[in-house]
């Protein structure tokens, strides 16, 4: 589910990259539809850990809190760039605290200074957007903006990707083990 996550930050890069006429109407919609998809993985990855008994709730509220932002962000048809950076900003604060916690739980082996340093990317993508994003709102400022985010943020989930399945490999008896000679490879 990281990997779907990371899948989905590259995806909305490539849209906002490849946006025929960058406007910020155009980023705003891209973004919901980042943060909608982004917020099924996570309770997905949710569900997946409660139905394996470990904790789950904090990616609950991440996935419900990014469903709720995107919902109200397409809501709000009439949104200008200045209250979008606002709601993106604070959308970004919450979900790295809740990484943060996240974090906290993960076995070190397992990445967890990755799932650490995605929370304060986000967290502190979110603090600058609050303190000079609206400063500087242009179209290309914001997709600018938004752009690093998702890329800085996206490396971080395929890094922790890559971590995760490496110790799943590690974990499993025998998964790289050279079958003897005269054995029959597996099938």
């Amino acid at each position: 589910m990281i990997g779907l996550r990371a899948a989905a930050a590259g995806v909305f890069v490539l849209a906002i990259l490849l946006a025929p006429r960058p406007a910020v109407a155009s980023f705003v919609i891209l973004f919901a539809a980042y943060i909608a998809a982004d917020g099924l993985f996570a309770i997905l990855a949710g569900a997946r850990a409660a139905r394996r008994g470990e904790r789950w709730w904090i990616l609950i509220a991440e996935g419900a809190t990014n469903l709720a932002v995107a919902g109200g962000v397409l809501v709000w048809p009439a949104i200008a760039a200045a209250p979008f950076i606002h709601l993106a900003s604070a959308w970004a604060i919450v979900t790295g605290a809740l990484m943060l916690a996240v974090a906290r739980r993960l076995v070190g082996s397992h990445g967890r200074w990755l799932l650490t340093l995605a929370g304060v990317v986000s967290a502190a993508w979110g603090a600058v957007a609050t303190t000079i994003g609206p400063a500087f709102v242009t179209d290309a400022s914001v997709g600018i903006f938004l752009v690093g985010y998702a890329l800085l943020f996206g490396a971080v989930l395929s890094a922790l990707t890559v971590r995760l399945r490496r110790r799943h490999r590690e974990a499993q008896p025998g998964a790289d083990a050279e079958p003897s000679e005269g054995a029959s490879p597996r099938p």
